[in-house]
């Protein structure tokens, strides 16, 4: 059988959210509009194959000590770590919701096509069009 290169992998992505009152975080006075928008890209990186979890401090605490990661930074750091997100058990992001196109490498675009930099949180993905830009 021959191998199809552009077949996507498949990644299992955890989201450790900071304590919040639901599980989205967009419910109370004060809205984080970045929220929303990332919500939005995690249905869709379901929608391109990847399983997604996604654990809150308030109502899954236990995700977050069977973690020895996530607990060591939280121990280390408090929840100042918080967001953290791992795939495939690495933590790749942390402190912050990334957008789609600074998503970890691999999870925005077809393996063949990824380009990676490195920044001080990790490695992110970018855009082909992008690439061209800092080249």
């Amino acid at each position: 059988m021959i191998s199809n290169d552009k077949e996507k992998t498949i990644k299992t992505i955890c989201v450790f959210d900071k304590p919040m009152c639901c599980s989205t975080g967009v419910c109370g006075p004060q809205v984080d509009l970045v929220l929303p928008r990332f919500a939005a890209d995690l249905a869709w990186l379901k929608s391109q194959g990847h399983q997604v979890e996604r654990f809150n401090l308030a109502q899954q605490p236990a995700a977050f000590v069977q973690n020895p990661e996530v607990q060591k930074l939280l121990a280390t750091q408090g929840t100042d770590c918080l967001p953290l997100i791992t795939v495939d058990g690495r933590i790749v992001s942390r402190r912050e919701y990334p957008s789609r196109a600074r998503l970890p490498c691999g999870l925005a675009q077809r393996p063949q096509s990824r380009l990676c930099r490195s920044s001080a949180k990790g490695a992110v993905a970018v855009p082909p069009n992008a690439a061209a830009e800092q080249a």
